[in-house]
Formats: structure tokens, C-alpha cells, sequence
């Protein structure tokens, strides 16, 4: 698929907001569940397919989840990377992320230098973003020793977002972790992001509502992505369908702010 940054950017400026279904294929009972998972989630109201996840997702599982994905989906296919061997040549594009919170360096810019060379023999696109964990974290928090942001604090996350924003990266991903037990930062946590920096937010970590989609779309996210309810829920046409119309409320309520 020709240019992914330039298609999410004119979904963004004809729909005002996106959502992103993230297929971990480790987290599915087997490949041809998550395979199918993506499909439905795509034929429901995505706007893109990620894979990928913080531990153990690559190699020859990967390129074949890829494959399968796209013959499945016609919209772009996209990897979220948890370390170097996240990178398969049968993508479209790579989130090519900058944890900005980590402590360690590796996950900031090193991680990032070891994976060029691959990146540039696959003629993968790079969509880059500043990733920002807040707690509670989950397994991402942990494995990338992240400085996690607490969730009162949000005027820290916005700052980080405006560094993402300044450096000239494209997008700032904030993200609670995999299935947070309190659900989703607040819409007032976005809120404060989206006051302070213009690149579009993209909001990950325990959506699992209809409101909660629409309470975030409405404070300002602008790409919701979401992954366990792919897993947990067994009709995930309907939960994705009903997080698609969600998002749709949340950029008509906007104007209401």
C-alpha cells in the first residue's frame, strides 16, 4: 500500500478520528484466530491492522500472521515493534517509536539504530512516534524500564508529547499497558495532552467501551487503538462495530466541548 502516513492522516481529516485494532499473535488461541480477528475487526470499522507486542513476537510467526493478514484485509497492515526482531518485510509500515519516558537508552534511540538496516532492506515505511507509558504500564512499562506517568499528572505526558511534537515526529502514543485494571487514562488526561501539542494522540491501554471510546474521540484523541477486546470478546464484529460508531459520536460531540 502506497504511503500509510499519508492515508491516516487524510482518514483523520475526513473522519476527525481513527481506530487502530492491534493483533498480538501470542495473545490469540492460535494463528488462524488472530488471522481472523484482524478481518473481523477491519470488515467492523477499522482503519488499520497493528501486530505486534511487547515480548516474543517475530521471525517466521510473524511474517506468516503478516501474510495471512493482508490477503484478509485491504487496509494498511502495520507493525508496533516491542523490540528489533519485530519487523517483518510483509507489512506496510512500522511504528518506528521512541520510548521517551524509558530510563534506559536502549529503548530511546538504540533499539531504534539496530533496526535500520532491516527497515531500509524491507522498504518499510516509518511512521514515527513518541511513546509515552503511563501507569499502571503493564508488560511494556516493565520490559521498557520505563519511568511510568501517573495518571494525576497528566501535564508530564503532555510535555512528552510536545518533545514528540517538537522533534518532528508524527504522532505521540500514550499507553497504560495491556488490559489495565482501572481502564483507559481519563478524557481529561487527554485533554490536557491535546491543549498542549498539535501532532495527532493516539490512545492505547484498556478501552473497552463504547463510552469510553466516545468520552476520548470527544477530549481529543485522534487514533484509538485497541487489542483485548480482540481477544476476550467472541463476537468481535459487534465490540469493534460499536467502538467505530462510538468514535464517530465523539468527533460529532467535539464542537459541544
Amino acid at each position: 500500500m502506497a504511503n500509510v502516513k499519508d492515508y491516516l492522516f487524510e482518514r483523520l481529516e475526513k473522519k476527525g478520528a481513527a481506530l487502530a485494532a492491534l493483533i498480538d499473535p501470542l495473545d490469540h488461541p492460535s494463528a488462524e484466530k488472530a488471522v481472523l480477528a484482524a478481518k473481523e475487526a477491519f470488515e467492523a470499522g477499522a482503519d488499520y491492522i497493528l501486530v505486534g507486542g511487547s515480548i516474543g513476537v517475530g521471525g517466521v510467526l510473524l511474517d506468516e500472521i503478516c501474510k495471512e493478514i493482508k490477503q484478509e484485509v485491504s487496509c494498511p497492515l502495520v507493525l508496533f515493534p516491542g523490540n528489533i526482531s519485530t519487523i517483518s518485510k510483509f507489512a506496510d509500515a512500522i511504528y518506528f517509536m521512541s520510548l521517551l519516558n524509558s530510563t534506559n537508552p536502549y529503548w530511546i534511540t538504540q533499539a531504534q539504530m539496530l533496526a535500520i538496516p532491516l527497515i531500509e532492506r524491507y522498504k518499510l515505511e516509518t511512521l514515527a512516534v513518541g511513546y509515552i507509558v503511563i501507569e499502571p504500564g503493564g508488560t511494556v512499562g516493565w520490559v521498557g524500564e520505563a519511568k511510568l506517568i501517573p495518571r494525576s499528572k497528566p501535564f508530564l505526558a503532555a510535555s512528552l508529547a510536545k518533545v514528540a511534537e517538537l522533534f518532528g515526529m508524527d504522532f505521540a502514543l500514550v499507553d497504560s499497558g495491556s488490559n489495565p485494571i482501572d481502564g483507559p487514562v481519563s478524557a481529561e488526561f487527554v485533554r490536557a495532552i491535546k491543549s498542549f501539542c498539535s501532532i495527532p494522540i493516539i490512545v492505547a491501554g484498556g478501552i473497552r467501551t463504547a463510552q469510553q471510546a466516545k468520552d476520548l474521540v470527544r477530549a481529543g484523541a485522534s487514533i484509538l487503538q485497541v487489542g483485548t477486546i480482540l481477544e476476550k470478546n467472541k463476537d468481535v464484529k459487534k465490540s469493534i462495530s460499536a467502538i467505530s460508531k462510538a468514535i464517530e459520536e465523539g468527533v460529532k460531540s467535539r464542537s459541544n466541548i
